[in-house]
């Protein structure tokens, strides 16, 4: 290929598919260079390709005109890839920047229960069954409305979710037929759905010569009417928005005829009270109206009427034959009470006298104890003394000792004496024979 017609090709692509010509231009220069590094097992390899004249510079001496058939293969391997790649960049941003926009489509085909939908420009968008409206049925060829929910990048191709059940498909609908929404004269504040069923919208003007409500409904119910057909038949209930949560809850519960609410801010609970009549309205379908209504304020509701609200104030008022049964039954638990803690006292008195007998039977075995300590002790004094009699010299002659009594009488007094004192103890211990006496 000529270096003029590479030049040409680059120029008429890069304009036809919206790809940037610096990118097409570095990724055939980055395909030639790889090419020729494998070819000659050179790695510094650098080729660029002059974006004026079209020819070829290298930091080696390569003859690229001997390598036509490698260089036409890179070149046109690289600006296939490039293309492919900035295809889908380009259909990735364009539906990225649609998020929450609502995009037409034909049905082409459907993958078990997802429809697979044509959008134009070789896009297809995804309809999964989570986010298709229950009783809607599909045909290959119908013209089909829906948001685009979710964009992501798989491969080379972008895969578009869309959805049919989302809320925020109320809110682009509503955008599309009322004026004052786009152009924010009416503020969409919040939106509750229950796909196929039913729709509370909350809205609000920042101009106080503009009805809200009336411009969303149109004239004669057209605008409304058009976003019913394109929803089939869903119902939707547009309500005035307030600041005030028990004027809120009020126009949440609409078409129902609101008596009186009782608010609790701190479990953020509210006690609704209508008539008998309005009772079935107030809860809706299936509690469609009530639980809408519940999500939109913020508040959970309780719905009940004035006949309901005293049979069940009675129930909780005790009468007073039940006050009467109540207290007996609490004199009676009492009275238990009372004698569980006497039988607690006595046990614990009992308990107590135990512990006295078995304190006075070691008070009496201690006495035991210490009799039989002075028992053992007089026996022990009982031994010494015989040991004390037996070891005593035996008595001399008499005679030798009166001589003996009679010469050193002043002198031996009192040896006498302590002789005297320790007969008695013989005496008491084990008796001796008496002396002899003679004649003096």
């Amino acid at each position: 290929m000529a270096s003029e017609d590479i030049l040409r090709y680059i120029d008429s692509l890069a304009r036809d598919k919206e790809i940037d010509k610096n990118e097409l231009f570095e990724s055939i220069e980055q395909a030639v260079a790889a090419a020729l590094s494998k070819k000659y097992g050179i790695e510094d390899l650098e080729i660029t390709l002059n974006r004026e004249s079209g020819s070829w510079d290298s930091n080696y001496e390569i003859s690229l005109e001997e390598e036509g058939r490698i260089l036409a293969q890179a070149v046109k391997q690289s600006i296939n890839v490039k293309v492919r790649e900035a295809e889908r960049d380009r259909l990735y941003d364009e539906y990225e920047m649609r998020i929450g926009e609502i995009v037409n489509g034909t049905v082409q085909r459907f993958e078990g229960d997802t429809v697979i939908v044509n959008l134009g420009n070789n896009m297809e968008g995804i309809l999964p069954r989570a986010e298709k409206v229950r009783g809607e049925a599909y045909n290959i060829g119908d013209r089909i409305r829906a948001m685009v929910l979710e964009v992501k990048k798989v491969g080379t191709r972008v895969k578009v979710i869309l959805s049919r059940g989302h809320r925020d498909l109320v809110r682009c609908l509503f955008e599309l037929e009322v004026p004052e929404i786009a152009d924010g004269i009416i503020d969409i504040r919040r939106i509750e759905r229950e796909p196929g069923y039913r729709t509370k919208l909350a809205v609000h003007s920042t101009d106080d010569k503009v009805d809200c409500v009336g411009a969303c409904v149109g004239v004669r119910g057209t605008r409304i009417k058009s976003i019913i057909d394109e929803l089939g038949g869903e119902r939707i209930d547009i309500i005035r928005w307030s600041t005030e949560p028990d004027m809120l809850i009020a126009n949440a519960l609409k078409p129902a005829e609101i008596s009186h609410i009782e608010l609790e801010p701190s479990t953020r609970k509210a006690l609704v009270i209508v008539d008998e009549d309005q009772l079935s309205l107030a809860i809706g379908r299936k509690g469609q109206n009530v639980r809408l209504a519940s999500k939109l304020a913020g508040w959970e509701i309780d719905i009940m009427t004035r006949a309901e609200l005293e049979s069940s104030m009675n129930e909780e008022t005790p009468t007073d034959g039940e006050a009467a049964a109540a207290d007996t039954e609490a004199a009676a638990a009492d009275g238990e009470a009372v004698a569980a803690d006497g039988e607690v006292v006595a046990a614990d008195t009992e308990a107590a006298a135990a512990d006295g007998e078995d304190a006075a039977a070691g008070t009496e075995e201690t006495a035991t104890d210490n009799e039989e300590v002075a028992a053992g002790t007089e026996e022990a004094d009982a031994d010494s003394t015989e040991q004390e009699s037996s070891e005593a010299p035996p008595p001399d002659d008499t005679s030798e000792l009166d001589d003996t009594v009679a010469s050193d009488a002043p002198a031996n007094a009192t040896s006498d004496a302590v002789i005297t004192e320790s007969e008695p103890a013989n005496a008491s211990n084990e008796p001796t024979d008496p002396a002899p006496q003679t004649d003096s």
